[in-house]
């Protein structure tokens, strides 16, 4: 497998360089090889060859990434658990998995009922980092996400499309690490743009900068831009919202890339944050766990580059070999202009959700294009394409509510909120059942209590009557799931209408 063979050498070529900076403290690329030697020598010795599952407990150490590659050198995947999880839902991933073997880097494993190989403590051996031969459609990892029935919803990832994921981001010519580059990595490791966030930089002799599990998030970034001086950003738009009150304190010229992905960047906030980062390249990704992180982007820029739908910075165009179809109900691709389902084709597309046919039969469908048979992925986003070839954002299919019988978009009233509002704050538009079983509208505003109804005065004159939500809540901070994003279904807690 190529992409694996050129971590092989990246490693031996940087020996010298710093591959990590977790906690302040540095590794060298010479320390990683060793670690990843010694966990592989451990995963040969104790791991029958026909077991390729390979559990994972994500901690924030040299010992957990050198698990990763060790994995991968070895033709196995990588299933990972984050120990801060509740045990139960990690177990339920085991058992969805049938994994047997844990690597497990922490003090004391918890792991009881499985084979676990604690990755401390093994002891010193030869470097080896050539990989085995193996087929490239053999799994790399399995990620596990919030599943409608209660049940994680498993998302396996071949090497084939990990490769095919490598190979678009290589022919791109505006992006290109090299070895001096400083990047973040703020991922936790059961989320899927952390796989960008180490392989590309490990791919190219760089070093990453992780935050510590308890730490601020958006303090230690802001304290990684200003200290360690970082070239490279990669992180949710939601992030640079809780940083936007320091602004006026970051100058970053050594910024070379900022990557945004995982939600929708506003055009407002894209704009002030650009101003922070003098000599940067922005890019605003897309791309579901389905599909390997990611199926394309957009190139942002200020002054020429800003197109937007509601305010919501366009996603660009697909990536090589990637295709785009907007589809209606009936998976028939509409016109151009016309709002549909944002399908995705192309060889990162996952063979399939983990055991589970029945939503695969409702994710997945085929297409004949020109004499032949594509397979796509439905992304449940609402897109449109433009007559210039470029996709807009408009919302999540699901975030798309009927009230009083009409169809309602809720990215729409969140747009028109945030322009009027002297206050630069998050909001979020919410679908509310109230005590009749019927829907009705409720803002989120993340801020202290203050007078809102002139912006309620401008959503009446530009929205119709049915749009304007009904109940407001302030609320001093919003929930965030683990991977950063807004948790939409904690926020409706907090409105509890009779």
């Amino acid at each position: 497998m190529e992409f694996v063979k050129r971590l092989q050498e990246s490693i031996e070529k940087h020996v010298d360089h710093n591959v990590l900076c977790i906690n302040g403290v540095f590794y060298t690329y010479q320390d990683f090889a060793l670690e990843i030697s010694k966990i592989r020598l451990a995963i040969t010795t104790e791991i029958e060859d026909s077991e390729k599952l390979i559990g994972l407990v994500t901690n924030d150490d040299l010992l957990t990434y050198a698990s990763i590659i060790a994995l991968w050198l070895e033709g196995k995947a990588y299933v990972p658990v984050n120990p801060e999880v509740p045990f139960e839902r990690n177990a339920k991933v085991f058992e969805l998995t049938e994994t047997k073997y844990v690597l497990d880097s922490s003090d004391n494993s918890v792991y009881k009922d499985y084979r676990v190989i604690a990755s401390k403590g093994i002891v010193d051996t030869e470097i080896n980092l050539t990989p085995k031969q193996f087929s490239g459609d053999q799994l790399a990892y399995i990620l596990f996400t919030s599943g409608t029935t209660g049940l994680p919803k498993g998302v396996p990832i071949t090497f084939d499309n990990v490769q095919a994921l490598v190979g678009a981001i290589d022919v791109e010519s505006t992006f290109n690490l090299i070895p001096s580059d400083r990047c973040l990595q703020m991922f936790e490791l059961t989320f899927d743009f952390s796989v960008v966030t180490y392989l590309f930089p490990l791919l190219s002799g760089s070093c990453m900068y992780t935050i510590p599990k308890g730490a601020i998030k958006y303090f230690y970034i802001f304290k990684l831009i200003n200290e360690e001086k970082l070239t490279v950003l990669t992180m949710v738009p939601s992030i640079i919202n809780y940083l936007r009150p320091y602004f006026g304190e970051i100058n970053a010229p050594d910024v070379r890339y900022c990557s945004f992905g995982g939600g929708a960047l506003h055009s407002d906030i894209a704009k002030e944050w650009s101003d922070c980062l003098p000599n940067c390249k922005i890019f605003n990704y897309y791309g579901p766990t389905e599909f390997t992180v990611y199926s394309g982007f957009y190139p942002y820029h200020k002054n020429t580059d800003t197109k937007s739908h509601n305010g919501i910075i366009a996603i660009g165009t697909p990536q090589q070999d990637t295709l785009y179809l907007v589809v209606d109900e009936n998976n028939e691709e509409v016109v151009i202009g016309e709002t549909g389902e944002l399908c995705l084709g192309g060889p990162q597309i996952t063979p399939g959700y983990w055991k589970n046919e029945e939503r695969n039969a409702q994710s997945f469908f085929m297409k004949n294009e020109n004499g032949k048979s594509v397979r796509y992925y439905k992304t449940g986003d609402l897109c449109l394409k433009d007559e210039e070839g470029d996709f807009l954002y408009v919302g999540r299919a699901d975030f798309q509510v009927k009230i009083r019988g009409y169809r309602v978009e809720l990215a729409e009233i969140e747009f028109h909120a945030k322009f009027k509002s002297e206050q630069k704050v998050n909001m979020v538009a919410l679908d509310i059942t109230n005590a009749l079983g019927n829907a009705e509208l409720g803002l989120a505003i993340e801020s202290e209590e203050f007078d809102s109804e002139y912006i309620f005065d401008y959503m009446k004159i530009k929205m119709p009557s049915y749009m304007i939500p009904m109940h407001v809540r302030f609320i001093k901070e919003f929930p965030h799931s683990i991977n950063g994003k807004i948790d939409r279904k904690e926020l409706r807690k907090h409105f509890n209408i009779n």
